[in-house]
């Protein structure tokens, strides 16, 4: 399971790694991300109305409405923001966008923590030519229109697959990790049929990881 990840590339860096054209970029002048955590903005890639790439800022976290089990009534929604790869074809909350949103989230490094009292947050990255290199997370997004922490908010929502965890990640969280995506496999994930990509869901192998530093909480 993820809770923080980071995106620091610019936009522009952006739309050349994912093939997105200027026009389909909504971000702007967007910030780099050291730090992003459920309920928090979230860049994606994904498919627009014609068919082409573009990149957007999203909510992280699909919105689950919650009711208070001592009054019945609506409290503050969840925000879930990682979706097991198990539960993609089965649950009602997932299969819709499975089947037709899904999406890449880009991201140089993510965190799992190991323990309790303290944890131990341990940040993985991927070696390369350059400092932190890019990567993508396989996601999926929807929209939410509707009451949000008591004001009504209209909001394109995403959340991030986990999968088995790769020997690396196993040390620090034995159950989940999220998908990260080969390159080769971006555009089988946006416009393949479901099994099709559901078969890019597994451990990342690729031995060109890093770790970028372990720190207690």
């Amino acid at each position: 399971m993820c809770n923080l990840y980071s995106n620091i590339m610019p936009p522009a860096a952006m739309r050349q790694l994912f093939a997105v054209d200027a026009k389909n970029d909504q971000l702007g002048n967007a910030e780099p991300l050291p730090a992003i955590f459920p309920k928090g903005t979230a860049p994606i890639v994904a498919l627009t109305d014609d068919g082409n790439r573009g990149v957007w800022n999203t909510h992280w976290g699909f919105v689950l409405p919650q009711v208070s089990k001592k009054t019945g009534k609506p409290i503050q929604p969840k925000a879930v923001n990682n979706a097991r790869d198990d539960k993609l074809r089965a649950s009602p909350f997932w299969k819709t966008s499975f089947v037709e949103c899904r999406c890449l989230i880009p991201a140089t490094s993510f965190c799992e923590a190991k323990g309790r009292n303290p944890a131990t947050y341990v940040w993985f990255g991927i070696k390369g030519e350059v400092e932190r290199p890019a990567f993508a997370l396989a996601g999926v997004w929807r929209s939410f229109r509707g009451d949000y922490g008591g004001q009504h908010r209209d909001l394109i929502t995403s959340s991030m697959i986990t999968t088995t965890p790769n020997e690396l990640v196993k040390d620090t969280h034995p159950d989940r990790m999220p998908t990260i995506l080969h390159p080769e496999d971006y555009e089988e994930w946006l416009t393949g049929g479901p099994d099709a990509a559901f078969a890019l869901l597994r451990p990342f192998r690729q031995r060109k990881w890093l770790f970028i530093n372990q720190a207690r909480g």
